[in-house]
């Protein structure tokens, strides 16, 4: 083995860690039709307890770990999904390409609300979010 090991410079290996981690997204998918009909404040705990479910699911996974170490600079983005219908093929379509999320059902009514995958870095998902829109 060489006597300086790896050639990159101090840090760099941190630096990439790094550059990885920033580029975690946690995407979040709220019922439209209920974010107009809901108070926002039932609305927005919707989207935290799905957040938290779907972190909590996957929290041994490196890429949440990483994303939760971020504190302030974790990236959530809040997609909407005009109805439940949409929502749940949405999540069939997470479950064909084995993408780790979580559905956040409203209990005792039973109704799913919304929708949250565990951190991941944007390229691997996006394509299958990129139907909806942000959240207005």
């Amino acid at each position: 083995a060489a006597p300086y090991g790896s050639m990159a410079a101090p840090g760099a290996a941190a630096a990439g860690a790094a550059a990885a981690a920033s580029s975690l997204v946690q995407y979040v998918v709220l019922r439209g039709d209920l974010a107009r009909s809901w108070p926002l404040g039932a609305v927005v705990a919707q989207a935290c307890h799905a957040a938290l479910a779907a972190a909590h699911a996957h929290g041994p996974h490196p890429d949440t770990r990483a994303y939760l170490a971020l504190g302030g600079a974790m990236r959530t983005v809040v997609l909407e999904a005009p109805d439940e219908a949409a929502l749940m093929a949405l999540e069939e379509s997470l479950k064909q390409h084995n993408i780790d999320h979580q559905v956040w059902t409203e209990q005792p009514e039973n109704v799913a609300t919304c929708l949250a995958l565990r951190p991941y870095p944007k390229d691997q998902v996006h394509q299958y979010l990129r139907k909806f829109k942000l959240l207005k």
